[in-house]
């Protein structure tokens, strides 16, 4: 790799949970395949999330703040003078304008990858990978470009590579993937796992779980008082497997709703935050998905009730899977990647340095 880097400050910890993590992970991937060497700047917690991102290709560096305060700041800006990185794309919730603004002066191109539309954004391109905030819900200044909704969703290449094996629905028996967002904030996965148990109909039951989560060793018990029933999933290669056969997912309307939506899989969501309502209610307004409700509003008997109406109806799980895959294609990664390549192209640069 022989252009200039990129340099991505998200943070990936228990407080803050590790969707803006894995993102911006499947985002660098489909940098490094144009030839852009990316860099970390992230407190991870646990630290092994470090050797994940050198599997990835980037490197890591480690850092001494929270990622939007002041003193993180100028570490930043000393990134970016000793990398010189074409651009900082920046992925945190405490990402305010003066802290966006102060980065911008540094020289790169700033890049944010928002989906609570919170603040201004002084940054040159804005990214909403998730569902339901249009460009009315963003303030920013002018000259920003806004890349929002389905055509940018972020799906892991692992995933997206099985979308062909989902064109048809698997062969009987009945099996269930769950996947509760990348952190399960409410620690709801052992909760519907037994749901799911209750329903003799599904017959076996694939959870999703990374080993940092925090009933990770309580599901391995589960799963070791339920060989022939219940598997546990959590590394990449057994994570697709799982998804190849599976005929419904449970999910809670964020990245996880998105990829499996794009390979064709029917979902019940069960919304555990509030910043995933949009791109749950957008799935179901698109025919993708049934959402339930809120996680504390969803009882045993609603789950029941709806994986049985789902699972008796065969032409109810093929719309969906039709509706899920023409919303979400897949090739978000790589629209974001020529976005990018776009906005740094030299001749853009100086028509800006020109106009301004």
């Amino acid at each position: 790799m022989n252009r200039d880097p990129i340099l991505f400050r998200v943070d990936g910890t228990t407080a803050l949970g590790w969707e803006r993590l894995q993102r911006c992970l499947t985002y660098a991937a489909a940098l490094q395949r144009r030839r852009r060497p990316t860099y970390f700047l992230s407190q991870l917690e646990p630290r092994a999330f470090g050797l994940a991102i050198k599997r990835s290709g980037s490197d890591w560096l480690d850092a001494d703040s929270t990622a939007g305060t002041a003193e993180d700041v100028a570490e930043v800006v000393q990134e970016v003078r000793r990398l010189r990185p074409a651009a900082v794309i920046v992925d945190a919730p405490g990402a305010t304008q003066p802290y966006l603004t102060e980065i911008g002066a540094a020289g790169p191109l700033v890049v944010s990858i928002d989906h609570q539309a919170a603040t201004q954004f002084p940054s040159q391109l804005v990214i909403n990978p998730l569902l339901g905030l249009d460009r009315e819900s963003y303030e920013f200044c002018p000259g920003t470009q806004l890349l929002l909704g389905a055509r940018y969703a972020l799906v892991r290449p692992e995933v997206r590579r099985i979308r062909p094996t989902r064109s048809q629905e698997p062969p009987a028996p009945y099996s269930a993937l769950i996947a509760l967002s990348e952190d399960d904030p409410k620690q709801k996965t052992i909760e519907m796992t037994q749901m799911l148990m209750a329903i003799p109909k599904v017959e076996r039951i694939d959870v999703v779980a990374r080993p940092e989560h925090p009933q990770f060793a309580r599901l391995q018990e589960l799963s070791a008082a339920y060989p022939d029933r219940l598997k546990l999933a959590s590394e990449p290669a057994e994570v697709v497997s799982r998804i190849a056969r599976c005929h419904f997912a449970v999910t809670a309307g964020d990245t996880w709703s998105l990829e499996l939506a794009c390979v064709g899989v029917p979902q019940l969501l069960f919304v555990l935050s509030e910043d995933h309502w949009p791109t749950a209610q957008r799935l179901e307004e698109e025919g993708a998905a049934t959402c339930l409700g809120a996680q504390d509003n969803v009882s045993a008997s609603t789950v029941r009730q709806a994986v049985q109406n789902l699972l008796a109806d065969p032409l109810e799980r093929q719309a969906m899977a039709r509706c899920g895959r023409q919303l979400i294609d897949g090739r978000g990664p790589d629209r974001l990647v020529t976005a990018l390549e776009v906005m740094l192209h030299p001749s853009r640069q100086v028509r800006m340095t020109e106009a301004a």
